[in-house]
């Protein structure tokens, strides 16, 4: 295995966002993520205000899918999610992939049912830079954060452009699930 990052925050592992030339794909799996930077905006989701991008989103889309869509960049994932959505989910949907995808990013789902997952794919996620840089991401049982870590291993890489190829293949676009949503977000 290669270097392990223990922040979100750390400017090596940041550098991956700005110095892929021409794709970075992400694979999600979680159904909540427990991030710092969207503590007070989930629950201000969860008391019902309705709000647009926040300052962690707006972030990502001034720094990373702006830049990226401009100098001709794919940045893309995709979210197996399970029906019902979660809270999480739904805040996601609306407070971050409705921003993002209107900035650029190409971002996908695949709705199973609560329990489900699709046959063939990993249940956890990553990042794949340029088809050859492959970053494991690891969370805590509660969706915390815990590392990232590069992973060497030709073999694993390989693989994970073979599931980023079955995951984008089997998704749906953000636009057309969200339609199905647009009351529940």
């Amino acid at each position: 295995m290669g270097r392990v990052f223990r922040s979100l925050d750390d400017v090596e592992f940041n550098r991956f966002f700005t110095d892929f030339r021409f794709t970075a794909y992400r694979l999600e799996s979680l159904q909540r993520y427990d991030v710092s930077y969207e503590k007070a905006e989930f629950d201000l989701f969860l008391g019902g205000q309705q709000r647009g991008e926040f300052p962690g989103i707006a972030r990502w889309i001034d720094e990373t899918v702006r830049p990226a869509r401009a100098a001709g960049k794919l940045l893309h994932r995709v979210h197996v999610v399970e029906e019902p959505l979660s809270d999480y989910v739904r805040f996601e949907c609306a407070w971050s992939y409705t921003h993002t995808v209107r900035a650029g990013e190409d971002v996908r789902l695949i709705p199973v049912s609560s329990g489900e997952w699709p046959t063939g794919m990993p249940h956890y996620d990553y990042w794949l830079f340029d088809s050859s840089i492959l970053i494991t991401m690891h969370y805590e049982e509660d969706g915390t954060f815990e590392a990232a870590e590069i992973v060497d291993d030709a073999e694993r890489i390989v693989q994970a452009n073979f599931w980023r190829d079955m995951a984008v293949g089997r998704s749906i676009p953000f636009p057309a699930f969200a339609e199905k949503y647009d009351s529940v977000f």
